[in-house]
């Protein structure tokens, strides 16, 4: 029983900040998977994509998607900053108001906002498929996890 124990203890990844975003994985897991179907289905996924080949302006919308996804993972791990070139990414495709130009420079005005969700979206996936998958941090790591972990600069 004590060889089993210590096996468990040697793949685990027992770094206190790790144990910590794990355990609160773990209790805001509902949560998690709500959002993830929200921003998943026609409504939250579908039609916002659909909208940027529509060329209409209701993709300026997943600006708020990518934002509650953003604050939800960060919640997780308040103490912890987010991955720089993650918040960059999402930097650049938030706060844009539609304007008629935009739609001369469409590509180069609306690809960042997207860009931002499917960064966000692709996180809170991870969270989801490896808070449900996984029983404890490990060591050895499926890439998911061990990009789930690059948000909250931990690997």
């Amino acid at each position: 029983m004590e060889e089993n124990r210590n096996s468990v203890l040697e793949i685990q990844d027992n770094r206190p900040e790790v144990k910590e975003l794990f355990s609160n994985l773990k209790k805001e897991l509902p949560n998690l998977e709500k959002l993830f179907k929200k921003c998943s289905g026609q409504g939250g996924y579908e039609d916002p994509i659909y909208r940027f080949y529509h060329q209409s302006f209701k993709v300026y919308w997943l600006q708020d998607t990518t934002k509650e996804i953003v604050e939800t993972l960060q919640a997780l791990s308040p103490n912890l900053e987010l991955n720089p070139k993650f918040l960059s990414i999402v930097s650049e495709g938030q706060g844009k108001q539609f304007k008629r130009e935009d739609n001369a420079r469409w590509l180069e005005t609306t690809r960042p906002i997207l860009e931002a969700f499917f960064h966000a979206r692709y996180f809170l996936e991870m969270a989801v498929r490896y808070g449900n998958e996984l029983e404890f941090p490990p060591n050895r790591l499926p890439s998911g996890w061990a990009s789930f972990l690059h948000l909250y600069n931990l690997r």
